[in-house]
């Protein structure tokens, strides 16, 4: 195989990298290179998916990276904005719960059924994508315009919500196939 294929990797592991100095300027309130940072981030998670999918240069390391990058990107930025004061820890401990409640799940159900297939469900891409509107909006309040305190307000609890109810579909779905292929294994 040609070593091309393993570009969309090297842009993961860039972006992955790239946690570090997105962080800092958030710390330090460097905003307009907190956001050109994350937008290049953007870009090369586009860029990454766009060339493993049009080439076929997908790999097992590629496939695990990717929703690393997101996770830490994600994670990184809340807790920022958490030890601001831009978020309240609530909703920062909340999501930190779901997180931890899929991984664990993860473990117990490849323990009882000796497989799992990472799929994420329609509910948690729809999490993912309140949870970076909510941070993308919490950039642009302390960053560059103030918002109204009830759209942040909102955003919070549609991210609290779209928290709650991803967690709960995969409980109830993993437990539900976990007890149906029991018999299987």
């Amino acid at each position: 195989m040609s070593a091309l294929k393993y570009i969309p990797n090297i842009i993961t592991i860039a972006r992955i990298i790239s946690v570090v100095p997105v962080a800092w300027c958030l710390w330090v309130e460097s905003y307009k290179t907190a956001l050109l940072l994350l937008i290049l981030a953007g870009l090369s998670d586009g860029l990454d998916g766009y060339l493993a999918r049009r080439y076929h240069w997908f790999t097992r390391l590629g496939a695990l990276l990717d929703p690393v990058a997101d996770k830490l990107f994600i994670v990184t930025i809340m807790l920022v904005f958490g030890f601001k004061g831009f978020l309240p820890w609530w909703i920062v401990w909340l999501i930190f719960g779901r997180d931890a409640l899929i991984m664990g799940g993860a473990v117990i159900y490849r323990w009882v059924t000796g497989a799992l297939e990472m799929k994420p469900l329609f509910i948690s891409k729809v999490n993912t994508a309140l949870q970076l509107i909510l941070l993308a909006a919490t950039l642009l309040h302390v960053g560059f315009y103030t918002l109204p305190q009830t759209v942040m307000d909102n955003l919070e609890w549609l991210v609290a919500a779209s928290t709650i109810i991803s967690g709960a579909a995969y409980v109830f779905f993993w437990s539900y196939d976990a007890f149906a292929n029991r018999e299987r294994v």
